[in-house]
């Protein structure tokens, strides 16, 4: 999937965030804070023949301007009441929305399903087998929906290859975009 890497720095904070959240819901699918990325496009599982005509289209995107990513506050998919999602939230500039939504149309091209949803950009720091109410967890998200978790800068995205393993979802870069 087309995906913007995190920094260090940002995968820490991650991580200490996470193990406060997890203290007051340790039933969640945690996902591994190195695992953490910023998805353009998901795309499922793909072949290797798809994983090289994915490549080549998107080496073929115009470039980008850089730009800054903020992250800000947490919170769920679809609501707090019966999440199946909990995240960190995104903030950017139209820049990244255009970036996904060039991907989306290169995808579509390939013969990838168009999301019928808006790109909402968010890092997943959880999921729920099950949607049902987490009040500890809602409360402690509504207490730190202001907390900032840094910012990063954007010049580059990457094509990752996700196996799943005992452990969880490992990825790994099999292509890089600059700019």
């Amino acid at each position: 999937m087309p995906c913007v890497d995190l920094p260090e720095v940002i995968h820490f904070e991650l991580k200490r965030r996470q193990a406060a959240f997890r203290a007051v819901c340790p039933d969640a699918r945690w996902t591994r804070p190195e695992g953490i990325h910023l998805t353009l496009k998901f795309l499922g599982e793909i072949s290797d023949d798809q994983v090289g005509k994915v490549t080549d289209v998107l080496k073929g995107l115009e470039p980008f301007d850089k730009f800054t990513v903020g992250l800000k506050g947490f919170g769920f998919f679809p609501d707090g009441r019966r999440p199946r999602v909990f995240w960190a939230g995104v903030e950017a500039p139209p820049a990244l929305a255009e970036l996904a939504g060039r991907v989306e149309d290169r995808m579509e091209k390939l013969g990838f399903e168009r999301e019928d949803r808006d790109y909402r950009p968010h890092l997943t720091l959880a999921r729920f087998k099950v949607p049902r109410p987490q009040p500890a967890l809602v409360e402690l998200a509504g207490r730190e929906k202001e907390t900032s978790l840094g910012s990063f800068e954007v010049s580059e995205f990457f094509l990752f290859e996700s196996k799943l393993s005992p452990r969880g979802a490992e990825y790994r870069k099999v292509a890089r975009f600059p700019g």
